[in-house]
């Protein structure tokens, strides 16, 4: 029996709430030493966390949930972006800009259409897709779903800057046999049942991410209006998929619609009970913040987060749960995004569009307004100065390294010693294939760098082996 307590019990979180008002700096700091230790945090230490308002701590708290995305992710940013394949939506949630009585025009991917997205995204230098859609059982069936996940698994595309006379095994190629391609296609579909989840895992993809949106009951009720309105069936979605195979599954919620310290709550105790019921915690939480588009304006949220809140939520979420890889997407300014990097985020989206179509032509009907414009090239650049390390890496997926496989390795902080490699890899294939002059300057000094800190002398010479490769032509290497 699935019991909405297990997850979210709201008198618990009010009490507990109210019971950690106003902690002393001593509390806080032993929750920090615990926190350091990477084991996560009670509900109730997390609690004390969200009630510190104390000036002097809050840089403390930024400083522990720094060390500890260090440990476990080091220096590595994956980078992936989203595609939106359909507009199309029976659901009339609030928020969101494909509302049901949005009467803005609709607008569905053709499987040629995806592939004209796909190829833009693929010159980009991407690898990685989260591909969304709209619910309604008509427009998007599970069909077009792994028809378009297919698609795009399929389509090819030739590197903008690969030069002519490299060569593979001392044979001469020309450019035009080496193809961009994209190697993970995470998904975000409406929660469905069993059956359709197990038709998403033999289509071959990555994480399923399905946020709450909001955990307070009355405003998921008040907020939502269609089928999406069932509270449960959203909160268990990743139950079903779970026990349909899928074991990358990913967790958040709209900051902005209700208390942000209800959520962090929701956030870590949903958290805790995946872990406690299917033996694997979240493989991602997502931080997106509520912002405007055409047809969804409330000029300021109902229950407004800030930017120094935000921040907070990072640090207390990568303390509280310290293995998940943490989202950040371009909803968010540059400014933000680069404190966010250094506090806990360990992957985020780059030149996003959020409507079907959207990448290479004019406004359409968009999900929501981004404030992050910048392409992804300028993104990198920032990174680097930053002295982060930019990864395309899909390797943990393709070697079956998910659900408690990939767990196992993200608790210890050994997922390292192969993150560290694998980005380095894929970081030479974007700057071999996609980077302007300067940001390849930058982004060599950045890769020997990191290159040399590698601690495994055996990992070392072969990554350095494979480096080779891929200049001399070769793609697709991976450990």
């Amino acid at each position: 029996m699935q019991n909405v307590k297990d997850i979210v019990d709201e008198e618990k979180f009010y009490n507990l709430l109210e019971r950690t008002r106003n902690p002393s700096a001593g509390k806080i700091l032993k929750i920090l030493e615990k926190a350091k230790e990477k084991k996560g945090l009670t509900i109730e230490e997390i609690g004390f966390l969200l009630n510190t308002t104390d000036e002097k701590l809050i840089p403390l708290m930024f400083d522990a949930a720094g060390k500890i995305k260090k440990e476990i992710y080091g220096e590595r940013l994956v980078f992936f972006a989203p595609l939106y394949a359909s507009s199309f939506c029976v659901n009339d949630c609030e928020y969101c800009g494909f509302h049901s009585r949005n009467k803005e025009p609709r607008k569905k991917l053709a499987l040629k259409e995806i592939e004209e997205q796909v190829n833009l995204l693929i010159e980009m230098g991407h690898k990685r897709l989260l591909v969304e859609f709209g619910e309604d059982p008509k427009e998007n069936p599970i069909d077009y779903v792994v028809d378009v996940i297919k698609t795009i698994y399929n389509t090819k595309s030739h590197c903008k800057n690969t030069d002519d006379g490299n060569t593979i095994n001392g044979n001469l190629i020309n450019s035009n046999l080496i193809t961009g391609e994209i190697r993970r296609v995470n998904v975000n579909i409406a929660a469905t049942s069993v059956e359709n989840y197990k038709k998403l895992k033999s289509a071959g993809i990555g994480t399923y991410q399905l946020f709450q949106e909001t955990y307070h009951k009355e405003t998921y009720k008040n907020l939502h209006h269609g089928p999406k309105a069932d509270y449960e069936r959203q909160l268990f979605a990743h139950n079903r998929a779970f026990e349909a195979g899928i074991d990358d599954l990913g967790i958040g919620v709209l900051f902005g619609l209700y208390d942000y310290k209800f959520e962090v709550l929701g956030l870590v105790s949903h958290a805790q009970y995946m872990e406690k019921t299917f033996g694997v915690g979240p493989h991602t939480i997502s931080v997106p913040r509520w912002q405007p588009a055409k047809g969804v304006d409330w000029g300021r949220p109902p229950y407004y987060v800030s930017d120094d809140e935000l921040l907070k939520i990072i640090s207390i979420l990568r303390m509280g749960v310290p293995y998940t890889g943490m989202i950040i997407s371009t909803r968010e300014r540059p400014e933000i995004r680069a404190k966010a990097f250094e506090i806990g985020i360990s992957q985020t989206s780059a030149a996003s569009r959020t409507s079907p179509g959207g990448y290479g032509s004019g406004e359409k009907l968009t999900q929501f307004n981004i404030a992050d414009n910048r392409p992804v090239d300028e993104v990198i650049k920032s990174v680097l100065i930053q002295g982060l390390l930019p990864s395309f890496c899909t390797a943990c997926y393709r070697n079956s390294r998910t659900g408690d496989a990939f767990m196992a390795l993200a608790k210890t902080g050994d997922i390292q010693n192969l993150c560290r490699p694998n980005a380095l890899l894929t970081f030479k294939e974007y700057l071999k294939d996609y980077a302007a002059p300067d940001v390849k300057k930058l982004g060599l000094t950045v890769l020997n760098t990191y290159l040399n800190e590698i601690s495994d002398e055996n990992r070392k010479k072969e990554t350095i082996a494979r480096l080779k490769r891929i200049e001399n032509g070769e793609r697709d290497l991976y450990f």
